[in-house]
C-alpha cells in the first residue's frame, strides 16, 4: 500500500528511485530553511543581463535576463520534449481564509488570456500532437506540456503568454469555483482516509501553513472571490520565483534563445518577502478519532523529525535526517520490506496494508509517518502496536548489512530505470529547483545515503519515535450511509497534488 500524505509531485517514481525520496519528502509533509534563491525575503531579483550557464553532464541551468530560472535536460532517444513551468508558490504560501486559492489559479490559469480564448490553449497543445496538465502542491504549482521536439517553440510561446497575461471574466471563475468545489467533495469528503489525513495535517501542526489543506477547506473555496486569485497571481507569479524546465530532444542554446524571445520578455518584478512561521514545539502525544462511513478501519501515526536543509548541511540533525530516510526504505522501500514481511503476510498478518515514509526535503517542517489498514479480527490499536514494534526492534537489534545493502542497491536501480522517463526527468529537475537543490543534487543525495550505516538507524529508532512528538489519527468506520452512494476506498491522498 503507498498513499501519499500531505505530499508532493505530480507522479511518483517509486520507492526504487532517488526521485521517489526528494518526492517523498513532500509526502509525510514537507519542511525545512526557506531555500535560497531569488525568493529568500530582501534578496535582489536578478540583473538586466544573463547570468553564466551552469551545467551537470547533460544538464544546463541559465537564468533569464528576468531573473526566470531554465533548466535544459537533452535526451534524443525519441524526437519529443517536455516544457514545465514550475512556480515556487503553492498551498503553504495562502493566508488563513483563502486555503485552497493556489490550486484556484491553476484552474484559472487554461481560462485564457487576450490573445488566447476560454479553451483554446488545450485545443492548440492538442493540435501540435501534444498532451498537458499542471499540478499544485504545498510547496509549488506546475504546469506542463508533452509535444513532439519540433513544436516546442509553439508551446514555450503558449506557456509564457498564459504566465504573463492570464485574464478571465468573473463569471467565468463562477463557474470554475463549482468545478473545484465538486473536485474537493470527489477527492476528500468521499473519501474517508482522504478526510483522516486533511483532519492529521490540521492536529500535527499549529501555525505552519501545512496545517490546511491543498484543495482547500470547503467553506473558503465557497468564499473565494475573483480577486482572490487575481491577487494571488498578481503577488506569486513573478519571473524570479519560477523556473522553466525544458527536457527531451532539444539543444541547450537554442532552447535558451527561444526562452529569452518568450519567458524573458516577461516584465521583472521582485517577489514578496516571505515571512517566518515556526511550529512550535510539540509538548506531548496528540490522539483522535475520526469517526467516518467505512469498510475499514486504518490508523496513521505522524512523528515530528528533522529534514535536510540544504545538500551540504552535515550538522547532527542532517545526519539524522538522512538515517530517517533510510529506515523507512528498511521498513517500507522495497517488496517484502519489513514492514510487510511482519505485518501485512500469512494467515496471522495484523494489516492489509502498511507504509512508512519520511520528509527529507520540503519548504515547510517534516515527518516520519507510520501508517496502515489492520487485517480482519484486528484492531487499530493492534496494529498501531504492532507498527511501533518494528521500530523498536530496529532500536533494540539494529539492521544488518545484506538487509541495508539490498535497500541502497534499489535506488541505484531505480535511478537508471527513472531516465526512461523524459517526463520523470524534468519533474525530478523542477521539484528539486523548488527545494533550492542545485544540478547533480540526485546523485550526491543518493551517495550521502548510501553511508549511512546500521549504527545511525539504529540512532535515530532509539530518539525519535517516543510520544512527545506523535500524533495519531485513527479511522473508526462507521456503518455506510444508505442515502449515498459508496465511498472509494484504497490509496488515498491529501496534501496534493492536486490537477
Amino acid at each position: 500500500m503507498k498513499r501519499a500524505f500531505q505530499r508532493g509531485i505530480a507522479v511518483r517514481t517509486g520507492w526504487r528511485g532517488l526521485g521517489f525520496v526528494l518526492s517523498a519528502s513532500l509526502l509525510a509533509t514537507g519542511a525545512g530553511a526557506q531555500p535560497s534563491g531569488p525568493d529568500t525575503p530582501g534578496a535582489p531579483i536578478a540583473a538586466a543581463t544573463p547570468a553564466p550557464a551552469v551545467a551537470a553532464a547533460d544538464t544546463r541551468q541559465f537564468t533569464l535576463s528576468n531573473g526566470m530560472a531554465l533548466i535544459v535536460k537533452v535526451d534524443r532517444r525519441a524526437p519529443i520534449a517536455v516544457n514545465m513551468v514550475w512556480i515556487r508558490a503553492g498551498a503553504m504560501d495562502e493566508v488563513d481564509g483563502t486555503s485552497g486559492i493556489a490550486h484556484m489559479l491553476e484552474h484559472m490559469m487554461f481560462k485564457g488570456t487576450p490573445e488566447v480564448p476560454v479553451g483554446e490553449f488545450s485545443r492548440r497543445v492538442a493540435a501540435l500532437g501534444g498532451r498537458e496538465n499542471a499540478f499544485t502542491n504545498l510547496d509549488y504549482t506546475g504546469y506542463y506540456q508533452q509535444v513532439p521536439a519540433a513544436r516546442l517553440p509553439d508551446v514555450m510561446k503558449l506557456e509564457a503568454d498564459r504566465f504573463a497575461n492570464n485574464a478571465w471574466p468573473d463569471a467565468e471563475f463562477l463557474k470554475e469555483r463549482q468545478v473545484v468545489a465538486e473536485e474537493r467533495r470527489m477527492r476528500t469528503e468521499d473519501r474517508p482516509r482522504s478526510r483522516l489525513y486533511e483532519a492529521l495535517s490540521a492536529q500535527v501542526w499549529t501555525a505552519s501553513p501545512y496545517h490546511r489543506p491543498v484543495v482547500g477547506w470547503m467553506g473558503d473555496i465557497a468564499a473565494f472571490t475573483a480577486d482572490d486569485v487575481r491577487d494571488f497571481y498578481r503577488r506569486w507569479y513573478v519571473p524570479a520565483n519560477a523556473a522553466i524546465v525544458i527536457a527531451g530532444d532539444v539543444d541547450p542554446e537554442q532552447v535558451r534563445g527561444w526562452a529569452e524571445s518568450t519567458y524573458g520578455r516577461i516584465p521583472a518584478r521582485a517577489v514578496p518577502a516571505r515571512k517566518p512561521r515556526p511550529e512550535p514545539v510539540q509538548v506531548g502525544m496528540r490522539r483522535f478519532d475520526f469517526r467516518a462511513p467505512a469498510e475499514q478501519a486504518y490508523v496513521a501515526l505522524a512523528f515530528r523529525a528533522p529534514g535536510l536543509e540544504s545538500l551540504e548541511a552535515d550538522t547532527p540533525e542532517a545526519q539524522d535526517a538522512l538515517a530517517l530516510t533510510v529506515l523507512a526504505a528498511v521498513l517500507d522501500g522495497y517488496s517484502g520490506a519489513r514492514l510487510q514481511r511482519h505485518l501485512a503476510r500469512g494467515e496471522n498478518r495484523v494489516a492489509d496494508g502498511v507504509d512508512a515514509s519520511h520528509a527529507l526535503v520540503a519548504r515547510g517542517p517534516k515527518l516520519f509517518t507510520l501508517a496502515g489498514v489492520p487485517a480482519k479480527g484486528h484492531s487499530a490499536a493492534e496494529l498501531e502496536k504492532a507498527l511501533r514494534g518494528e521500530v523498536a526492534l530496529i532500536a533494540r537489534e539494529g539492521v544488518g548489512e545484506a538487509e541495508l545493502r539490498r535497500v541502497k542497491i534499489q535506488w541505484r536501480a531505480g535511478e537508471v530505470f527513472q531516465r526512461d522517463s523524459v517526463f520523470a526527468q524534468a519533474q525530478d529537475l523542477g521539484s528539486n529547483w523548488v527545494q533550492g537543490l542545485p544540478l547533480g543534487a540526485d546523485a550526491r543525495l543518493l551517495d550521502r545515503l548510501a553511508a549511512v550505516t546500521s549504527a545511525q538507524l539504529q540512532s535515530v529508532a532509539q530518539r525519535y519515535f517516543g510520544d512527545e512528538q506523535l500524533t495519531v489519527g485513527t479511522l473508526v468506520p462507521l456503518p455506510p450511509d444508505p442515502s449515498r452512494p459508496p465511498r472509494p476506498q484504497g490509496d488515498e491522498a491529501t496534501g496534493g497534488p492536486v490537477h
